[in-house]
């Protein structure tokens, strides 16, 4: 039998941190909004059965928008946090997948990743029992502060083992879908995938990614995605 790979892209957030009234996925990125370049990129990854887009019960935009392979696209109620519109996306799936089939989660706010990297998971994951994540190795130098608000620092810490997680993050569906009933049950709070397979006591694979896989937070970060995405394709 071959092995599926269906893909979730957590949409159900207010966009706490970017301020404004719109969540930042509908913000205007290019010709488009930021969803719709996240997914119509995802979209072209041939390997993918569907893309699961969990949203807000109030959301009243994600499903106007024109999309490029609006057959590949699925959207479905989310939750609460992060945590609850993945599990959302793995229900709606559950009947259709099989234990061992993959799972990917793509933040809806890094239109920039690159498919070269998705592949690469496939890759280098064929095998693997539990998955992994793409990240990279931290460059710069990581200062730890003292708690008192004051900002000094009080060490510097070494950066030889230290990545940062990116998305998609790439798991077997039986182990994603145990570690979140976990990870919710025991009320962790757990701001990536990766994190609540951890708490299972397994590890998760690092798969080296591209540094421009930009996670838009910030109102600037649309102009760096914007120039980004036209590099990658000039």
């Amino acid at each position: 039998y071959t092995m599926s790979y269906w893909l979730i892209v957590p949409a159900a957030g207010k966009g706490k941190r970017f301020g404004g009234q719109l969540p930042k996925q509908y913000l205007s990125l290019g010709q488009s909004t930021v969803m719709q370049t996240t997914l119509n990129r995802l979209s072209t990854l041939s390997e993918i059965t569907q893309i699961i887009v969990p949203i807000h019960p109030e959301d009243d935009i994600a499903q106007t928008l024109t999309y490029q392979n609006p057959e590949k696209i699925r959207f479905v109620t989310g939750g609460a946090e992060r945590a609850d519109s993945v599990l959302a996306g793995l229900e709606a799936i559950k009947t259709q997948t099989k234990p061992d089939d993959w799972v990917l989660v793509h933040d809806v706010a890094r239109p920039c990743v690159r498919l070269a990297d998705i592949r690469l998971m496939f890759t280098q994951l064929a095998t693997d029992t539990v998955g992994g994540i793409l990240a990279a190795p931290v460059r710069d130098t990581i200062k730890q502060s003292a708690d008192n608000g004051e900002n000094h620092i009080i060490a510097t810490v070494p950066r030889q083992q230290l990545w940062q997680a990116f998305t998609p993050q790439m798991f077997r569906f039986d182990v994603i879908y145990q570690a979140l009933t976990q990870a919710l049950l025991q009320n962790h709070l757990v701001t990536d995938e990766a994190s609540a397979v951890e708490l299972l006591g397994l590890k998760p694979r690092l798969i080296t990614g591209a540094l421009d896989n930009l996670k838009i937070t910030y109102p600037e970060d649309l102009l760096l995605a914007e120039f980004l995405i036209r590099q990658q394709t000039t």
